[in-house]
């Protein structure tokens, strides 16, 4: 209840901004805030999710009406934005009935955070000017900065001290404060401004008086959708995607954080009721708001009571506050508005993509830029294409390795990520994670042709990410076959599911499968060609001990280029809970340390960096001489583990391991004699 009284005040500057930019008089954003969420909160299935008169579908009305010829603020204007979302409402009806909702799994977070992002900045261009005392704008980017340049000749200095302080204070709240209801307080300190500084006599802008009472129920006249019914739906439509796309990905995530499930259809028809109540009221479309729902999150809401209250405070403000509204001044407001949109930019999802995937950030930038300079449809359709791209583009260029093996381990190793995997002695082995079809068919083919030799005996294919190959992709493989066989290597299909052998039959690739070239796994294809484990390796040059390489395969498949580093981490980790817990074993340990026990090849190199990280905190006189023996006998006995195991799988690693341990121990015992006969002392006490 704390938190829907806080969201209600939060709400009335947000709305009310929101309202205007929608073409509508404030008044209108407060009405949008009584029934609609209050409908919302009795229907949906999300426990803490937020609906309110909010950016993206107010800027798409203002959009939308002006586009049909309109002027904002209009009757006529107004009438239309009911009409949009009465329109919006029918809209999510027959996404109910048609099950739509599982669309938005085929939009990508990076298309989505772009056009967010978009609309946020959009908004924030148009709203700049009323920071100074100017107009705001409307249209896409080059008319918006053409607006900001025009205005400039408006400016009025204490009007922009307001509305720059608005927005520095909110954000300043927001990073140090995130609970702190600054936006209602800067409600107040407005009208305090107003009310004792006047300081409207020096120019700067209130809002319009803002009628008091409960807003009349009406269905809106439908004689403006003559000419222009077609404007009309493909409007609604686009407001219907967008908040339907923003809110249900946006419910999700708070889902999949706190263990709930969302109902999709169920919020479906929660959204159609809120905006059956917006156009009842007169107001835009509403959609589920992210900065609120974040507000509410903060106050650790898991209950719609929330949503209930927030209507409830929301009549009592219009029944009662109404006369102290008119004493806002506008820029207040507006940086209130702006502050709100800056958190709706994904800015921090922006700096994840460049670091993790370029390919991922550009098109972040696509969408972002779709929306500010070919406006909110033209954003939509380039999300859409976007998503459809991204999702052709990593079917056609899936994740492909050559295989070999690793000495102690099972399995088969990405020969480029692994250290010390070698490639089998006559043998192409080639994972290839994805589907066959005819887009990606020639990579494949083109990847095993180049790593064929005059020494190649056999190619082996890990498939187990092919689940389906399509006519073009199972003729090329029987042509790949035959030109193999010509050059007498042999071609085998391993590991893919078994509706694959049914397609290849279904499109006369059937003879693959009579000659054998079809088997089960890798290892039956390897046994089929003559090869039994330990398997013979080809041009073998593992990094000896002497250059102070080592193995750690889990570690490199965990964390490629930056497996040593991590090792190195976990070791200093695990080094000092080793070192400050009297009673505790290694495994206590790497457990306190917040790490998972790794292989075997990989323990071992863990417990040698885990023995020089003992030995530099004694000569940084952090640890005794004789609790550092203690430790480092208790490594070794967790060594004596590590080879018995080790022996029992692989002898011939086991009698390496032991070849490299005993030159270790003869270079400690030369460069610290001191110290070696200390442990020796211990190895033979226990």
């Amino acid at each position: 209840m704390l938190s829907g009284v806080i969201v209600a005040l939060v709400s009335i500057p947000i709305s009310m901004g929101y309202a205007q930019i929608a073409g509508l008089p404030p008044v209108y954003g407060l009405y949008g805030s009584v029934l609609p969420i209050l409908l919302f909160g009795l229907l949906t299935s999300s426990p803490q999710f937020v609906v309110g008169v909010d950016a993206m579908p107010a800027v798409m009305t203002g959009a939308a009406i002006t586009g049909m010829g309109l002027t904002l603020g209009t009757p006529d204007a107004m009438e239309m934005a009911a009409v949009l979302a009465m329109c919006t409402a029918a809209w999510f009806v027959l996404f109910w009935l048609v099950k739509a909702g599982r669309v938005v799994k085929y939009i990508s977070s990076p298309v989505m955070g772009g056009f967010i992002s978009g609309v946020g900045a959009t908004i924030i261009l148009m709203q700049v000017p009323k920071l100074f005392g100017g107009a705001p704008g409307t249209g896409e980017l080059p008319a918006l900065l053409v607006n900001i340049a025009e205005q400039l000749g408006a400016f009025h200095p204490l009007s922009c001290v307001l509305g720059a302080a608005t927005v520095a204070l909110m954000l300043i709240a927001k990073r140090f404060a995130p609970r702190f209801p600054m936006a209602a307080l800067l409600l107040a300190l407005g009208v305090v401004l107003t009310a004792v500084f006047h300081v409207d006599r020096l120019g700067v802008a209130l809002l319009p008086t803002v009628e008091r009472g409960l807003p009349p129920l009406r269905i809106p006249s439908l004689a403006l959708l003559q000419g222009r019914a077609g404007d009309a739906a493909t409007a609604s439509l686009t407001i219907a995607l967008v908040v339907m796309a923003q809110t249900l990905l946006a419910s999700n995530n708070y889902a999949l954080r706190y263990r709930y499930q969302i109902d999709t259809r169920r919020e479906l028809l929660a959204y159609a009721g809120a905006e059956l109540m917006a156009g009842l009221v007169g107001c835009c479309p509403v959609n589920g708001s992210v900065s609120r729902s974040g507000m509410a999150d903060q106050f650790g809401v898991k209950s719609q009571l929330m949503s209930v209250t927030a209507s409830l405070v929301m009549v009592l403000v219009l029944l009662f506050g109404t006369p102290l509204l008119r004493y806002l001044p506008v820029p207040v407001l507006t940086g209130i508005v702006i502050a709100a949109l800056i958190g709706i930019l994904e800015i921090k999802m922006a700096r994840g993509l460049w670091t993790a995937s370029r390919r991922e950030f550009f098109i972040f930038l696509a969408a972002f830029f779709g929306v500010l300079l070919l406006g909110t449809m033209g954003g939509v359709i380039v999300g859409v294409l976007l998503s459809f791209f991204a999702v052709v583009v990593r079917a056609v260029v899936p994740p492909r390795a050559m295989l070999g093996t690793l000495s102690g381990h099972e399995g088969f190793y990405d020969l480029s990520r692994t250290r010390g995997a070698c490639p089998i002695a006559g043998t192409v082995l080639y994972r290839f994670s994805g589907n066959l079809f005819f887009a990606n068919i020639g990579d494949f083919e083109n990847d095993i042709e180049c790593a064929v030799t005059d020494e190649t005996k056999q190619v082996i294919v890990d498939g187990r990410g092919i689940a389906n190959i399509d006519i073009t992709a199972a003729d090329r493989v029987r042509l790949l076959e035959e030109r193999l066989r010509e050059r007498g290597v042999r071609l085998y299909l391993t590991e893919h599911v078994g509706a694959v052998n049914d397609q290849l039959r279904q499109y006369g690739a059937g003879d693959l499968i009579r000659r054998g070239c079809v088997r089960q796994t890798v290892e039956l294809a390897l046994r089929d060609a003559g090869l039994e484990p330990p398997y013979p390796l080809h041009h073998c040059n593992v990094p000896s001990d002497e250059t102070g390489s080592e193995q750690f395969a889990e570690f490199e498949w965990l964390f490629g280029a930056d497996a040593d580093r991590k090792l190195d981490e976990m070791a200093r980790s695990i080094a000092e809970e080793f070192a400050a817990i009297e009673s505790a074993t290694l495994s206590d340990a790497e457990a306190h340390a917040g790490f998972a026990h790794p292989g075997i090849f990989d323990e071992d190199t863990l417990l040698d960096r885990i023995e020089l990280r003992l030995e530099q905190l004694a000569e940084a006189g952090e640890l005794r001489h004789e609790r550092l023996a203690a430790l480092e006998a208790r490594l070794e006995q967790q060594r004596h583990l590590v080879e018995q195991r080790l022996s029992e799988r692989d002898p011939l690693a086991a009698r390496l391991l032991r070849h490299r341990r005993e030159r270790l121990r003869n270079r400690m015992k030369a460069q610290s004699p001191e110290l070696y006969a200390r442990i020796r002392a211990h190895w033979d006490k226990e």
